[in-house]
């Protein structure tokens, strides 16, 4: 239904910190350490789609809708906006006082500037974009959104927590060439980016912006009240998990965003148990996948793609990520029998998921038939990345058994990332899979779930070109009722386990741990860092 009413509205951390002197002591109790998953080697949120740009994204920038912990669109950089013309005019109204880091204004041009950038490298984006007749600035706080034809899913889009998000940026920003990664993080969000400071592979860090303006409502994930109680946030990279271990229970960091499984029993019955809590803030889960690449051999074949949905056993490759144990509220943190979208999400159904027989021999033959037996892959792996380096080990183990020549190149994330983005054969730098993980957010529904997609050239690394897919996609997003949205991810699913875009490899939850003196800390997807204190 079309609303037409005006929606209302490594680091030598340990050497300095222990013996600081009192005035150092004081300034760190209003700053917040805390150790990501992964290095940020980007800066860039529409470029780069690894959470830990979208997780940088969210202290710099701002939406013009956040997520509450629902899953449902509020008003953040708007007023609220109305809706003409049978849904395809849109008109949208900032709230007055937004200014940038840089302490000049957001007005209507920033936004029409960033909504054409993201749109031009998100899934979500670039379906609106189609729509889209013309964007017009009205006044500085009024933009309008013409549509060809209508697209009720536009709120959603512009409040998605998926990457890539649709931050605000000045428009000397949003007008970079989308391909071009941004070198200034100017956003207008509750904290400023320090880039000076900032030390890839060791050390980003936030100071507090004064001159943000929160909303009045209360904070729920992206949504609401964004009030910060720290002035300096500092992202510590460690080099291991017993070194990001040892300095939570020193009390060096106050939060480690991924504890490996094996040191949970530190926390929750060890010496760290009275200090530390660990706590599972997003629901949704991680769910992993092995991408194939599309464009070389053996994987060019979707033979040779099905014979490895035969061979997969979801468990073993959750089992070696989070191991076999639970947390306080959650007895087990596994999941198998996981298809082609989030289980929890409108989006789901059983169809297909017989395909996945956990059989070595059945898919031996079924590789053995297909002619690609004994065929060389290059995998990629990122050892810095725990989960990731764990589902990588076990996949290369099972393509062995299954009877390929693996050959797995061990680098950090940021060199894969770099190198995935690479069409070339193997022997020219290419590659032939990697193992990864999305949050249950992004597989909630066709629009944020990139990895589903087959436009070819310009789907997500692997590029998988299937036509059927991309049909039921439009058909999903024209759909009248829940009904029909179902019954077109339905038909996805089914396209997607006979086509192979990419293997589910499970689902797991994974825990967050910190130090018992923080509270505030929001629920839901990305980890967030307004509304945490300390005391």
């Amino acid at each position: 239904m079309l609303r037409r009413d005006l929606l209302a509205a490594g680091t030598g951390l340990a050497a300095t910190s222990l013996a600081a002197p009192a005035m150092a002591q004081t300034a760190a109790s209003r700053t917040l350490r805390y150790v990501p998953h992964a290095n940020l080697p980007n800066i860039d949120p529409f470029t780069n789609t690894a959470f830990v740009a979208r997780d940088h994204a969210f202290l710099v920038f701002d939406q013009l809708y956040g997520m509450d912990d629902q899953f449902r669109p509020q008003p953040q950089m708007v007023e609220g906006h109305v809706v003409e013309n049978d849904g395809l005019l849109w008109r949208f109204t900032l709230r007055s006082g937004l200014k940038f880091h840089d302490n000049t204004p957001v007005r209507g041009r920033d936004v029409i500037a960033s909504i054409r950038r993201w749109g031009a490298r998100d899934a979500f984006g670039q379906a609106l974009m189609a729509r889209v007749a013309e964007m017009t600035e009205v006044s500085d706080l009024v933009f309008q959104i013409r549509l060809t034809s209508p697209f009720p899913k536009m709120i959603d889009a512009f409040a998605k927590v998926t990457t890539s998000c649709l931050f605000i940026m000045p428009e000397r920003l949003g007008n970079v060439d989308p391909s071009t990664n941004i070198t200034e993080a100017i956003g207008s969000g509750p904290y400023r980016f320090v880039r000076d400071q900032w030390v890839p592979g060791s050390r980003v860090v936030y100071e507090r912006y004064a001159d943000y303006a929160p909303r009045q409502e209360q904070p729920s994930m992206t949504s609401g009240a964004k009030v910060t109680h720290f002035d300096r946030v500092e992202w510590v990279i460690m080099p291991d998990p017993a070194t990001a271990s040892a300095a939570l229970q020193a009390g060096e960091v106050d939060w480690w965003e991924q504890p490996t499984a094996d040191l949970f029993p530190l926390f929750l019955r060890g010496a760290g148990a009275r200090n530390v809590t660990v706590d599972i803030i997003n629901n949704s889960g991680l769910i992993g996948i092995f991408r194939p690449n599309h464009l070389t051999a053996p994987f060019n074949n979707p033979a040779v793609r099905r014979a490895v949905l035969t061979a997969i056993n979801q468990i073993d490759f959750m089992t070696a990520v989070i191991g076999d144990q639970g947390v306080p509220g959650r007895a087990n943190l596994r999941r198998e029998g996981i298809g082609y979208f989030a289980p929890e999400s409108p989006s789901a159904s059983n169809v297909g998921l017989d395909r996945l027989r956990k059989s070595i021999d059945a898919a031996r033959a079924e590789l053995q038939a297909a002619g690609a037996m004994g065929a060389k892959l290059l995998l990629m792996n990122a050892t810095d990345l725990a989960s990731i380096n764990a589902a990588s080990l076990v996949g290369a183990d099972l393509f062995r058994r299954m009877g390929f020549n693996v050959d797995l190149v061990s680098t950090d994330w940021g060199t894969m990332v770099a190198r995935r983005g690479s069409r070339n054969q193997i022997e020219q730098g290419g590659w032939s899979g990697f193992f990864t993980f999305w949050s249950g957010v992004d597989h909630w529904n066709p629009a944020s779930h990139a990895a589903i997609r087959g436009h070819g050239a310009n789907a997500w690394p692997g590029w998988p070109t299937i036509p059927a897919m991309e049909a039921q996609r439009d058909i999903w997003f024209n759909a009248p009722n829940d009904a029909a949205a179902l019954a077109a991810t339905t038909e996805m699913q089914r396209i997607a386990f006979d086509e192979v875009p990419y293997v589910p490899t499970g689902m797991y939850y994974q825990p967050t741990a910190y130090r018992r003196n923080l509270t505030g800390i929001l629920k839901g997807q990305p980890p967030l860092f307004w509304n945490v204190r300390r005391g």
